[in-house]
């Protein structure tokens, strides 16, 4: 299976993170997800699972920061642009790091994407797809480990791609 997402500059284009458009940052949060094509999935596959995810945070905030996590996607080409908001009610969101009780931040924001906004340095941005042999049960405002531990011995193929994006 292969990722693409296109970038500009190999950088992720501004309009999915710190520099979006006003109207599309809500809390200080990034609201429009980026255009993921993908290749080769697997024809014995049922469904897709993606993470996007940020190790570059761990020395700023100590943790790698969860930017989006979603299960049951069905087997497409092309996830569209602003697909966390867009996707049939059948894709299952998780919570992204805004939902840390560590923040003391809990908002309406901390299910679906939350796009990067490096505070420091250009950051890597892992996005990971995942194609299963099945759906999985989790409900929407799932925790990004149990997606995880849903996904094990479920996995057929997957595929990462680094996403960098501009401080």
């Amino acid at each position: 299976m292969k990722i693409n997402v296109t970038l500009v500059d190999g950088l992720l284009p501004d309009k999915y993170g710190k520099y979006a458009l006003p109207e599309t940052i809500k809390n200080g949060k990034p609201l429009i997800s980026f255009p993921i094509n993908l290749e080769d999935i697997p024809k014995n596959a049922k469904s897709l699972a993606l993470t996007f995810t940020d190790p570059d945070s761990i020395p700023v905030c100590g943790f790698e920061w969860i930017h989006w996590t979603a299960a049951n996607i069905p087997l497409t080409k092309a996830i569209p642009e602003n697909y966390s908001q867009i996707a049939p009610t059948s894709v299952i969101q998780g919570k992204n790091s805004s939902a840390s009780p560590l923040l003391d931040s809990l908002d309406k924001h901390s299910i679906g994407y939350n796009g990067p906004v490096p505070p420091d340095k250009t950051h890597d941005y892992i996005l990971k797809v995942y194609a299963l042999d099945n759906e999985l049960n989790l409900s929407a405002g799932f925790w990004m480990n149990e997606l995880l531990h849903q996904m094990e011995n479920h996995i057929i193929d997957q595929a990462e791609i680094v996403l960098p994006s501009r401080a």
